[in-house]
């Protein structure tokens, strides 16, 4: 009769220690799908900053249509693939997708800044200085939500790879997710807003 029992009890503890796992894993995925939604309230917010700063430049920048231009496109490739990584955070095509839009962002983002630099009465525009200041505050906001989002990528991928978890997240088809990190070393530093 002490042989079933002590039976019994070893699959109800198996059954609850995997039970454990299988939750912490789930745990986990969610906590870094949340940490992506903060990057993408802080894109959201940096996308709809561009058109103002945009339509404030374009009163002095006449003739430098090519830019204003690569900016609205690059920004809305940027709020294109933001969408998808938005749908499937931490999945390695759609973070490479925005990282390489992020990155084309910043990049024209940097061109307008170093041609307004040209035009003093643009520096002296009360709008666009605000504006810039505005970007400047979301641009680490972006930093910072980029950096807990890597960091629960991280954590999640390290419960799913250590034993006897691996098992589990095979089973049950937990995949591995990937960090938001931008490929090109130029567009690590950023916007550089100088007014």
């Amino acid at each position: 009769m002490t042989a079933p029992l002590i039976f019994l009890a070893l699959i109800v503890l198996t059954g609850v220690f995997l039970v454990g796992i299988y939750n912490r894993l789930v745990r986990y995925r969610n906590r870094y799908k949340n940490a992506f939604s903060q990057i993408d309230v802080q894109l959201k917010r940096r996308y709809d900053l561009i058109p103002n700063l945009v339509d404030t430049a374009k009163a002095y920048l006449k003739h430098e249509r090519e830019t204003l231009e690569a900016v609205t496109q690059a920004r809305n490739q940027a709020v294109s693939a933001a969408g998808l990584a938005a749908a499937h955070p931490g999945a390695a095509t759609v973070m490479a997708g925005l990282a390489t839009a992020e990155g084309a962002l910043s990049s024209a983002l940097g061109r307008l800044f170093a041609l307004a630099e040209s035009y003093p009465d643009l520096k002296a525009n009360q709008t666009m200085s605000q504006l810039m200041e505005e970007l400047t505050s979301t641009e680490n906001r972006v930093s910072f939500a980029r950096q807990a989002f890597n960091d629960s990528v991280m954590e999640y991928n390290t419960a799913r790879e250590v034993f006897p978890n691996s098992i589990l997240a095979g089973m049950f088809d937990f995949q591995p997710a990937v960090l938001f990190e931008i490929a090109n070393p130029a567009e690590k530093e950023g916007v550089r807003v100088r007014f």
